[in-house]
């Protein structure tokens, strides 16, 4: 018979000294014992979550999720690790919580003669005191207030009847603990497979009322409550997060989205169409692919986000993950119908309310459409203004490192590319729009290029998943500030609109282009350039989110909300709760740079104006 293997004690010499340069010098812990057992301790905080058994079920991963936690193989090494952990953090901190956190054997009321999807079952248990009391109470009603998947958490009593729901509180003497069993609800009834959304909302569950049982432990012991339960969270990046976001930021980085499908012969294909008196479509030529999009997307999904211990983070890479996808695709669909599709997948359709808008737009924004095109400023000037603006910019933060760069292969316009402003050769532009043009590339898209790359992770310079909507919702709202906002952009604005629309319909180039012009009274050359980006690539649903977007930042701005943390990185409105997570966890730093316009005299009213409440309508000066 052979002798039994003896799982080996951990280094406690090694936790104690740990645990004095976390103390001391703020050092975080993160030790390996082996098999996997851990010891991350990312500062001094009054709580440890553990978890003592498998790797691989949501126990395991709800409680690695947090800033502190011990993951053991059994309970023994658990319970010397934990003890020491105990009696050096309750010192410091003044009171210390063990959170003992695993699954019960089974889903036991998942049986056939109950209802469809039946309760899932919680079992808690704590010691004696009105701290650990306060903190059962808390947890079991932040659990039970969060649905998963239809089945409502029951909280019960543990009374432990296996060897896997054995309690650390049965032998930790007088530490404060509190006890967490959960069903396995997330898999599959008789098989080892998982249900992976259910499973994450399970892990999101357990971490978020966790936290709220530790900061309900505080103030029962009356100690100082953080601001938020959030803010006791993860307050540094692990190296597997950054690794990811790494290797994510090397595929974005490989192409440029709108300059691939943006046509390079656009002064070419205008007087092709004008010679053919509107009514054969013009030869639209693209910039060749350096990449291959297979090989690309191989490198996407080699990326793995499951060791990341964080689920907010986990998801923001893995909605990334997904839009690059999907970007991907569309390149390799370009000029095909397959395109347009893809592009409705990635930017959706037009709301039947946001065209209503903008036909009302259409209709009441007087139209000065001019016989002849002046001549305005061209590319060296606009050029040069620029790069007096990324001065003052580089001057406040000398990381502002932006180029600019006069480009003969763009439409008319300006565009930026990560860090780069291109300007097109063709760029005709009337000097009062010269400041909002400005404003709208550099004051919003640079800047918040510059300040989501000071976070820390690239995904914040890159922008997260739909960051684009809003990212244009500021940018005109920029140009309001300025004063810039004419009849004429507001127009164009929802021109843009009504030509998504009708190429989402399935109208053809020629058609859009006589329903801006004949419809709608837009000039020969106005209309071209809207029905040109519009069908792009073979139909891109972009150009809607300019006016969707300034809807929902002037909404945004009425309900009383901040523009402040917009200034953080490239975010969306949906990603409102996930930065205020990040920013209470201390892993988001304060905007390096606000945008210039803000500060000025012409801006405040005008701010003023719009969070008393506006319509797009109401911007335009005369």
């Amino acid at each position: 018979m052979k002798p039994k293997l003896v799982e080996p004690a951990p280094p406690l010499a090694q936790i104690e000294s740990d645990l004095d340069a976390l103390l001391r010098d703020g050092k975080p812990i993160r030790r390996d014992f082996g098999n996997g057992n851990r010891l991350h301790m990312d500062r001094p905080l009054p709580f440890l979550c553990v978890h003592v058994g498998s790797h691989q079920d949501a126990a395991f991963h709800a409680v690695s999720a947090n800033a502190s936690y011990l993951i053991a193989a059994d309970i023994g090494l658990a319970r010397e690790a934990a003890r020491l952990v105990v009696r050096r953090l309750r010192d410091h901190c003044g009171a210390f919580l063990m959170l003992d956190i695993g699954e019960l054997a089974e889903d036991r009321f998942l049986t056939e003669d109950v209802p469809f999807l039946p309760p899932f079952e919680i079992a808690l248990a704590c010691g004696d005191t009105a701290a650990e009391k306060a903190a059962l109470k808390r947890f079991a009603t932040a659990a039970s207030a969060r649905e998963a998947k239809y089945r409502t958490p029951r909280v019960d009593e543990l009374n432990p009847t296996t060897r896997a729901e054995a309690r650390l509180l049965d032998d930790l003497g007088d530490a404060a603990c509190l006890t967490v069993r959960f069903a396995p609800i997330y898999r599959v009834p008789g098989t080892k497979r998982v249900y992976p959304e259910l499973h994450d909302l399970v892990v999101a569950n357990m971490v978020d009322s966790a936290l709220q049982a530790v900061s309900a432990f505080l103030k029962a012991s009356r100690l100082e409550q953080p601001a938020t339960h959030r803010s006791l969270g993860r307050r540094a990046y692990i190296d597997a997060v950054v690794r990811a976001d790494r290797a994510i930021d090397n595929v974005a980085s490989t192409f440029d989205f709108l300059l691939a499908v943006t046509p390079i012969n656009a002064e070419p294909a205008w007087l092709e169409f004008q010679a053919g008196a509107f009514e054969r479509v013009p030869v639209l030529l693209y910039r060749p692919l350096e990449f291959e999009v297979a090989g690309q997307k191989r490198k996407l999904y080699s990326v793995s986000l499951d060791h990341l211990e964080d689920p907010l983070l986990t998801t923001l890479l893995s909605q990334k993950q997904q839009e690059l996808d999907l970007q991907l695709s569309m390149l390799a669909a370009r000029e095909t119908p397959r395109f347009v599709e893809l592009g409705r997948a990635l930017y959706g359709s037009v709301e039947p309310s946001l065209a209503a808008r903008a036909r009302a737009i259409l209709e009441k924004a007087p139209n000065v459409a001019s016989a002849t095109r002046q001549k305005g400023l061209g590319a060296d000037a606009v050029a040069a203004a620029a790069r007096d603006m990324i001065a003052g910019y580089r001057a406040a933060y000398p990381e502002f490192d932006a180029s600019v760069e006069i480009r003969g292969d763009l439409p008319a316009g300006l565009l930026v590319s990560r860090n780069r402003l291109l300007v097109s050769r063709d760029t005709n532009l009337p000097p009062e729009r010269l400041t909002a043009l400005l404003s709208h590339e550099i004051g919003v898209h640079l800047l918040t290029y510059f300040n989501g790359d000071a976070q820390g992770l690239a995904i914040f310079r890159n922008g997260l998943a739909g960051y684009e909507g809003m990212q244009e919702g500021l940018a005109v709202l920029a140009e309001y500030l300025v004063g810039g906002m004419t009849a004429a952009r507001l127009r164009l604005i929802a021109a843009r609109v009504i030509a998504c629309q009708a190429m989402l319909d399935g109208a053809t180039f020629e058609e859009t282009f006589r329903i801006l012009h004949r419809n709608f009274g837009l000039d020969d050359r106005g209309a071209f350039n809207v029905v040109l980006r519009v069908y792009r690539g073979g139909g891109l649903a972009k150009d809607a989110i300019y006016l969707r977007g300034m809807v929902q930042i002037l909404d945004h701005l009425k309900d009383g909300g901040s523009l402040t943390p917009f200034w953080i990185g490239k975010i969306s409105a949906a990603h409102f709760g996930a930065i205020q997570e990040l920013n209470a966890r201390g892993l988001l730093r304060a905007p390096r740079l606000e945008p210039a316009f803000l500060s000025s005299d012409a801006a405040r009213p005008r701010l003023k104006k719009a969070m008393a409440g506006i319509g797009p309508i109401d911007m335009v000066e005369t």
